[in-house]
């Protein structure tokens, strides 16, 4: 029997494709000790609003270069909280389970959050546990591990480490996943397939990359049935155009 790894970056009230990866996951690793990135999805994510798609961000302080998520620190949230929640009762106004989300995100927002990816792992524990998501899998925390390095090495480290035979992605890990080398160590690698299932939505046409309190909103814990997706090899992915 398989071993299915996730390994991740914590991402803001997260999309439902991360969590599908979750999932899919028998254990799921939380990698925050890695460098923070502008334009990440650790802290921002998007919302349907009556005027369109709009950014959900969470403004950060004394941010300088190099910097790890586990790291950079907050805004004081009396500087944008107010401002969220009153977005997220615009977005979800007409959604039937508004009360469910908006009961998530003040759970998430009233905690003490030392760091940035403290927050957005948060954000993404409180969905994953609403769909109940974490029955039967492991979380660990990379920094638990003591593995050194970056990018592909690293990873394939941390998935032996836990003596996983297969790891499961994303599509932007094919940018840099060494996948002879990962077939070599005896671990097969697969990328998500994402169905991207539509759902009741508000706000016009159907879009599957906001945040997954938008599925809390308009479907309540029966949400988790569009959590469906499944994985495609390597090789197979790598040859499919784009």
């Amino acid at each position: 029997m398989s071993l299915r790894i996730v390994i991740s970056q914590s991402m803001l009230f997260p999309w439902v494709g991360l969590l599908e990866q979750v999932r899919l996951a028998d254990v799921f690793v939380h990698y925050d000790d890695v460098q923070f990135s502008k334009g990440s999805f650790v802290n921002r994510v998007q919302l349907k609003t009556p005027r369109g798609v709009r950014w959900m961000t969470v403004p950060l302080q004394d941010l300088h270069l190099g910097q790890r998520i586990d790291e950079v620190q907050i805004a004081p949230a009396a500087a944008w909280c107010a401002r969220h929640l009153d977005l997220l009762h615009r977005s979800l106004a007409q959604a039937p389970y508004r009360a469910d989300a908006l009961r998530l995100a003040e759970e998430v927002y009233a905690g003490n959050h030392p760091h940035v990816g403290s927050l957005a792992r948060a954000s993404m524990m409180a969905l994953v546990r609403y769909f109940g998501l974490d029955a039967g899998t492991r979380f660990v925390d990379v920094r638990e591990l003591g593995i050194p390095g970056d990018s592909s090495e690293r990873v394939l480290a941390v998935v032996r480490r836990l003596g996983g035979d297969t790891y499961v992605t994303g599509h932007g890990a094919a940018r840099y996943l060494a996948h002879e080398t990962f077939e070599q160590a005896g671990v097969d690698v697969q990328y998500m397939d994402y169905r991207r299932l539509p759902y009741p939505q508000s706000h016009g046409e159907f879009t599957p990359y906001v945040s997954g309190l938008d599925l809390v909103a308009h479907c309540g814990r029966d949400g988790a049935r569009h959590l469906c997706s499944d994985t495609v090899s390597w090789r197979t992915f790598v040859h499919e155009p784009a």
